[in-house]
């Protein structure tokens, strides 16, 4: 049998829509149906294993799975024998401390002696000993934002993203403790011929993250105007310049950045541009 590496991603919740995405978005070919544990992919030696989030770390480490995608928090607090490989860009939240809005906050001296209840107690525990704070740490898995409303804690420590969850159980954030996003991990021991097919899936995961934040511009513009263009284009080498049909007209073609690109729209259109389109890139290599 060809060798084939074993992914691990989140079966439901934060990071599964995205990571499932960046994958199809390599040209990787699999079924992911609601039920499916374990997909192999029809044209690349790769087999995708849909797990808890929590548990990826340990399959990644114990080697059952070759790789894995998961949060940099659950990788934190796991503590496993794995290797970090690549951030991925999506998924990016922040575990932080939040208190009931009622409750006055000058600093973190106010969270001494509370109890704290979280699902992250390594992290919040180095978190607080860094900072010379003494509190309780009440750990509990799921529904961590109702625990100042039972009873069951004073303040929480969880992960947060837009902050709407905490506003609507009667919290808010006071303090971020640990700041996470996705991240492509391995197992530390893979075989040779494992870790080149690991290099093959991070070079097209490169590939299409890379093109995420870049734009393919065209513009039309007089040849007088050439010069002046190009010193404004912060593009990749030396963008294509092809004469129209229409004496005197040239058609420059050039990768940007997409912030750039809006940055100096205005600068391109006073030098002479015309015709500007602006179009999304599916893969780059550089």
């Amino acid at each position: 049998m060809n060798d084939l590496i074993r992914l691990a991603i989140q079966k439901s919740g934060r990071l599964s829509e995205d990571s499932v995405s960046l994958i199809k978005e390599c040209g990787i070919k699999f079924n992911n149906g609601i039920s499916t544990l374990r997909s192999p992919s029809s044209n690349f030696p790769l087999e995708l294993l849909f797990l808890r989030d929590d548990d990826i770390p340990g399959y990644v480490s114990d080697g059952v799975a070759d790789a894995g995608i998961v949060g940099d928090n659950v990788i934190e607090e796991k503590s496993k024998e794995i290797q970090k490989i690549e951030s991925l860009g999506f998924a990016q939240c922040r575990l932080s401390i939040a208190v009931p809005k009622a409750m006055e906050y000058a600093g973190l001296k106010d969270i001494q002696g509370l109890h704290i209840a979280t699902s992250y107690p390594k992290i919040l525990s180095q978190y607080l000993s860094t900072n010379n704070i003494k509190a309780s740490i009440h750990e509990i898995s799921g529904s961590v934002e109702i625990a100042p409303g039972i009873g069951l804690a004073q303040a929480i420590c969880d992960i947060v993203s837009s902050g709407s969850t905490l506003m609507s159980n009667g919290l808010k954030e006071v303090e971020t403790v640990f700041k996470s996003e996705a991240i492509l991990i391995s197992n530390p021991n893979l075989t040779p011929s494992k870790q080149d097919i690991l290099q093959q899936l991070l070079f097209r995961i490169r590939a299409v993250n890379k093109a995420k934040n870049y734009r393919y511009i065209l513009l039309n513009a007089p040849d007088a105007s050439i010069d002046k263009i190009l010193t404004i284009l912060p593009g990749m080498k030396s963008p294509s310049i092809l004469p129209l049909r229409e004496k005197g007209w040239s058609s420059i073609h050039s990768v940007v950045k997409e912030n750039e690109f809006w940055k100096i729209i205005e600068d391109l259109k006073a030098a002479g541009a015309e015709g500007i389109l602006v179009l999304p890139i599916e893969k780059m290599i550089i």
